[in-house]
């Protein structure tokens, strides 16, 4: 009877402990990506860059997820196309924001890090935070991707 209670409470336990774990480790990916993606800020633009001597916007959100063991494609128009499509009102830290800035499709990409703001490479400052509410993103907002859970 005593082994039977013992089994059941650790089956409970580890059935319980399983959710937490997964909830820990999407906290922990939303704090570290937007870690990443901070220690970069500041680094300047530059067309077709892909390291810390400067980046174009999806060099910079593809160093940022190779910095967590993800592989995105090379362009903003290639990552639009990865993962799953999210409302914009259900975005969460780490998704992939769009948007048409050059008149013929999409053309920009940043890392969504919460409260309606993003961290992109600009091409007028470089690495940035800028806010979806901002008239010029606003206009030009696409769509937004989940690339990981």
């Amino acid at each position: 009877m005593k082994k039977t209670i013992l089994s059941l409470l650790a089956a409970a336990v580890i059935c319980t402990a399983q959710p937490t774990g997964a909830s820990a480790s999407t906290a922990t990916f939303k704090s570290e990506i937007k870690t990443q993606a901070s220690k970069v800020m500041g680094t300047p633009y530059v067309m077709g860059g892909t390291s810390t001597r400067g980046f174009d916007c999806s060099g910079f959100t593809r160093y940022v997820y190779k910095k967590m063991n993800k592989t995105l494609p090379r362009t903003a128009r290639q990552q639009a196309h990865i993962g799953k499509a999210v409302y914009k009102g259900n975005l969460s830290i780490g998704d992939l924001v769009f948007f048409n800035t050059m008149g013929y499709g999409i053309s920009h990409v940043g890392i969504y890090i919460g409260n309606n703001k993003f961290i992109h490479a600009a091409s007028s400052s470089g690495v940035t935070v800028s806010s979806l509410s901002e008239s010029y993103y606003k206009k030009r907002y696409v769509t937004a991707r989940r690339v990981v859970n």
